[in-house]
């Protein structure tokens, strides 16, 4: 039985403590915070509830895994999750277009598209989410199910996006995000897919194409809710932990790792502690350590949070009930800005049925970067929104940051293939015996399953060594 310290409490980290602790370790958890979670955190003022960090879950496979990995007890005994059916809904403003989709249905949203966008615009859209199936073909397993191995990087730096023969796309050099867009889908509906993409903090002039694979996990696999918030899944996975015996030390922040014979060794604390350990899992972004701290150059690792967009968020207190048949999700876009608003219908979320809690959050950037604007979007998903208005709180990049610890407050998208290699991120194992990486600054990325998946990449490599070949 080996001692495991882990650095932070989020999902990622959290993932990780419960599938050791099954293997027989004997993990701490060191948060720097008074609570777990990490970003899916959970805001409460006059009987109104609010998500702060994400508000849906793609891939909820993950985390089915993990429960079924680590106790008797599944997923679906610990929250009450349920499917979003109307996916999602996507108002256009500029061009007067509102359209709402049905949940993991391809032939309903080819339907939805045609009626708001002019027929053939579903066969288009079809045409992409079917090339980005390749993508997903090509890079589930490397990407999401391997650890990120030698050679493996500059494999996963080709675009697999297989552009369309004579869509006009150079073939010099694989195609933008945006040029997939322009060319393949055209006009407004072009809007949608780079709009989807922009919600994860990439920019579709540089993405690749195989970006178009993050619009395609959610349409095929859905997008889920937990009922009580997403907060409720944390909880979820703290306790999961609990059961295992992972212990969590909170207020405990880490100056340093400690390295002996060559090895991580444990961790010196900010108070002068050390906590001694046959190896460490640093679950947070590795800038957020002090320099010197961890086995690499400045700068060296991660270069992939350099860039990395914060997140604006309003949390919206409203009078007047939630109006039937109002879609969970819907995504508004305009000037090259995208806004998603969260109306969730759960009583956790209201002091009582003549009221709403909405959600508005957007990438920094122009045109969002002030709160005005935000609301002023917003309005385009929420009719009667100023009169309804309560009362609002704002959550900045730099009160995320002040919250999570994360750099910037930014929050990193999953990782693409593509783009040579500059959107993947840095190994769960590092240059430093007895040292790993997880959560969403480690191999795949960011997103609350991406995250998930680091847990069990991390917990193979400590178990199983260098012959661990990756997940089931």
């Amino acid at each position: 039985m080996a001692r495991i310290a882990v650095i932070g409490a989020g999902m990622g980290a959290m993932a990780t403590a419960a599938r050791l602790a099954v293997a027989g370790h004997r993990v701490t958890v060191y948060e720097r915070g008074a609570t777990y979670g990490g970003a899916v955190g959970w805001y409460e003022r006059d009987g109104f509830g609010f998500d702060t960090g994400p508000g849906l879950l793609h891939l909820p496979a993950v985390y089915r895994d993990l429960f079924v990995k680590t106790g008797k007890r599944p997923l679906e005994d610990c929250v009450d999750m349920a499917q979003a059916d109307p996916a999602v809904r996507h108002v256009l403003p500029a061009h007067g277009i509102d359209v709402t989709l049905p949940g993991a249905s391809h032939g309903g949203v080819a339907a939805a598209f045609d009626a708001a966008f002019g027929q053939g615009s579903g066969e288009r859209w079809n045409g992409v989410l079917g090339r980005a199936r390749d993508v997903w073909d090509a890079t589930r397993r490397p990407l999401l199910e391997e650890p990120l191995r030698d050679g493996a990087r500059q494999t996963l730096g080709g675009d697999p996006y297989p552009a369309v023969r004579r869509s006009g796309l150079l073939r010099r050099r694989t195609p933008t995000l945006a040029e997939v867009a322009g060319r393949e889908l055209g006009g407004p509906l072009a809007e949608v897919l780079t709009g989807v993409v922009r919600g994860y903090g990439l920019d579709p002039a540089t993405a690749p194409g195989s970006a178009a694979v993050l619009p395609y996990m959610e349409q095929t696999f859905g997008s889920w809710y937990v009922r009580g918030g997403m907060r409720a899944l944390a909880t979820a996975v703290y306790e999961r932990c609990l059961e295992r015996k992972v212990a969590f030390v909170f207020g405990a922040e880490v100056r340093e790792v400690l390295v002996r014979d060559g090895r991580a060794a444990g961790l010196l604390l900010a108070d002068g502690t050390e906590a001694e350990a046959d190896s460490v899992v640093c679950g947070i972004d590795p800038r957020r350590l002090p320099a010197g701290s961890l086995p690499w150059p400045a700068g060296a690792v991660p270069a992939r949070g350099d860039g990395v967009p914060g997140r604006i968020t309003l949390l919206l207190a409203l009078r007047g009930a939630r109006p039937a048949g109002t879609v969970h999700r819907t995504q508004v876009h305009a000037a090259g800005a995208q806004v998603t608003v969260m109306r969730p219908d759960d009583p956790a979320t209201r002091p009582d049925a003549e009221h709403e809690a909405v959600t508005v959050s957007a990438v920094d950037g122009p045109g969002t970067s002030e709160p005005g604007e935000l609301l002023n979007l917003a309005e385009k998903a929420v009719q009667g929104l100023r009169e309804r208005l309560l009362w609002q709180e704002v959550r900045t990049p730099a009160d995320v940051e002040a919250a999570t610890g994360a750099v910037g407050g930014a929050v990193p998208p999953p990782a693409l293939a593509g783009a040579g290699g500059r959107l993947l991120y840095p190994a769960n194992s590092t240059a430093l015996p007895g040292l790993y990486l997880a959560g969403g600054w480690a191999h795949p990325g960011g997103g609350l399953a991406h995250a998930g998946m680091t847990g069990a990449l991390v917990a193979g490599l400590i178990v199983e060594g260098s012959d661990f070949r990756g997940s089931r």
